[in-house]
């Protein structure tokens, strides 16, 4: 379904149905598409949610992608669907988004997860180039990504598959969907967050280090850290068991 606006319609999937709601959104230039493997067993107990953001998947944004707009869009998706309460779960650079989010209404959420996510975004050298790339050469840029997402020697249909996901956005969506990640202010909050946080993080991710899920599981009060050792960037297309079954024994499915 979409929800539709004079900025954007937003691409909305839905599935299962449970008194438990599992709301979910991608990072970067991924779609909420790459969640369905992790909703494949949620969906049998939980009613569950994602939706592709600005700039990716099948969602048709007009106007601005700036990080205040990704907030607003979580809460306009919950408002639609009439979600009062659930679990908000974010990927990579969609965990900003799920941070703010819990910062600004904490009664809504009953918990959080986090996989492979950060709580802080800068311009640096790293991301200049980044940039640079999805002006000049958006398809090259976007294979060494994905390259980088997927290193399981056992993953080659998800990287086929990640590839095809990351090419629906394209360079000025990508461009704009890093900048507005760099006006987040979490990291300064992090010891505010009161839902239960339930972070996963792949040992191997060479995107995002693990470390960054060791300092915000530290400064989250109620916090749990889960370490996939031969996972990498994206665990929810390449261990989705694994990434179900810890959301289910720490929630409590």
């Amino acid at each position: 379904m979409f929800l539709k606006s004079t900025e954007v319609d937003l691409f909305i999937t839905p599935f299962g149905a449970g008194r438990t709601t599992f709301v979910a959104h991608g990072g970067w230039v991924g779609s909420g598409e790459l969640w369905l493997p992790v909703f494949d067993r949620l969906s049998a107990q939980w009613r569950t949610v994602t939706y592709d953001h600005r700039g990716t998947g099948a969602t048709v944004t007009r106007g601005a992608i700036t990080f205040e707009s990704l907030v607003q869009d979580l809460f306009r998706v919950l408002d639609a669907l009439a979600i009062d309460r659930c679990i908000l779960a974010g990927e990579s650079s969609g965990a900003l988004v799920v941070l703010e989010a819990a910062l600004r209404q904490p009664g809504r959420f009953t918990g959080l997860l986090l996989v492979d996510g950060r709580s802080e975004s800068s311009n640096t050298a790293g991301a200049a180039r980044f940039i640079e790339g999805c002006k000049t050469d958006f398809e090259r840029t976007m294979d060494a990504f994905v390259r980088a997402c997927v290193i399981e020697p056992d993953a080659e249909a998800e990287l086929e598959w990640a590839r095809k996901i990351v090419m629906r956005s394209d360079g000025p969506a990508a461009v704009q969907l890093m900048e507005s990640m760099w006006s987040a202010r979490v990291a300064d909050r992090l010891e505010q967050i009161v839902q239960p946080t339930l972070l996963i993080h792949g040992r191997k991710d060479m995107i995002t280090p693990v470390l960054a899920s060791e300092e915000i599981a530290r400064r989250i009060p109620n916090a749990k850290l889960v370490v996939l050792e031969d996972a990498g960037h994206v665990p929810v297309m390449t261990r989705p068991s694994e990434v179900s079954a810890a959301v289910l024994e720490f929630f409590g499915g």
